[in-house]
């Protein structure tokens, strides 16, 4: 098996390449995140994870678009399914694809071991891309392993962001504050 494993940061990829290389599969990690915003958290994760990547001696490839415009374009009309409808998809298909022309046979994502995504929509995309490109999609419920991935990059220093990635993933972090300042700001008029 030759596996590009789609990575969207370091302390997601700690559980998930330890848990395969357990196993004795060897990924490939592949960064391709145009949904993360804004640029200095889109490189600050990027090149968090170049750091990381050399530290354990696993081959990475990065393929550099930073996309806030077409982000945007994509999905502006449907903001509640973003992640389903564009962040999942246009990451998966690009990691099929590179997967294709560079000889893997193989793709899996390190959002399978987030307890914030979508996990069931994720797999049934990847499995369809996956054979749309007559590849395997490699198939693991990594969020067994999250806590532990995440105590472990703590440990090692990693750069640890606050939220998912795109700029309304970032307001979403906030939401609670944001009721509770538009209440405050209500009592004081």
């Amino acid at each position: 098996m030759k596996l590009l494993l789609h990575t969207c940061c370091a302390p997601c990829s700690v559980y998930c390449i330890d848990s395969l290389r357990k196993e004795k599969i060897e990924p490939d990690v592949f960064w391709y995140n145009p949904n993360i915003h804004p640029y200095i958290e889109y490189k600050t994760r990027r090149d968090t994870l170049k750091e990381y990547t050399k530290s354990i001696n696993v081959n990475a490839i990065f393929i550099e678009e930073y996309g806030l415009d077409n982000f945007c374009k994509n999905v502006i009309g449907d903001l509640e399914n973003r992640c389903q409808n564009y962040c999942y998809k246009v990451r998966l298909e690009k990691t099929a694809k590179y997967a294709v022309e560079n000889g893997y046979d193989t793709i899996s994502t390190t959002l399978l071991v987030s307890p914030y995504q979508k996990h069931d929509i994720l797999k049934k995309q990847a499995e369809e891309i996956a054979k749309k490109y007559g590849i395997e999609f490699l198939y693991r419920d990594f969020r067994v392993g999250f806590r532990e991935g995440q105590n472990k990059a703590r440990e090692l220093g990693l750069y640890m962001q606050k939220y998912c990635g795109c700029i309304f993933s970032e307001e979403d972090r906030y939401q609670k504050q944001i009721e509770k300042d538009k209440q405050k700001i209500g009592e004081e008029k």
